[in-house]
């Protein structure tokens, strides 16, 4: 469900997230983000319907919304996102 860059992004961003680290290996983070459900969206305009679901977001810029402490760039445009 998750390819090997949306693990190797969280774990080397969890810290952003986590006070402490949630997973050790990409094994652990692939299992965290399937328990919790995580999310991968191809665009930002993906990522602003998700919170527009979620929230209020009218007056957020889309680099406000990349700085969202549940959101990991990914590569291509894409974006993982961890509910914490």
């Amino acid at each position: 469900m998750y390819d090997k860059e949306c693990l190797e992004v969280f774990l080397r961003e969890q810290g952003k997230l986590f006070d402490e680290p949630v997973a050790e290996n990409l094994q652990e983070a692939e299992e965290f983000l399937s328990d919790c459900m995580a999310e991968v969206f191809d665009s930002i305009d993906e990522v602003r319907q998700y919170f527009r679901d979620n929230m209020d977001i009218s007056d957020i810029s889309d680099e406000e919304l990349t700085e969202q402490l549940e959101v990991f760039k990914l590569s291509k445009g894409r974006y993982l996102i961890v509910e914490g």
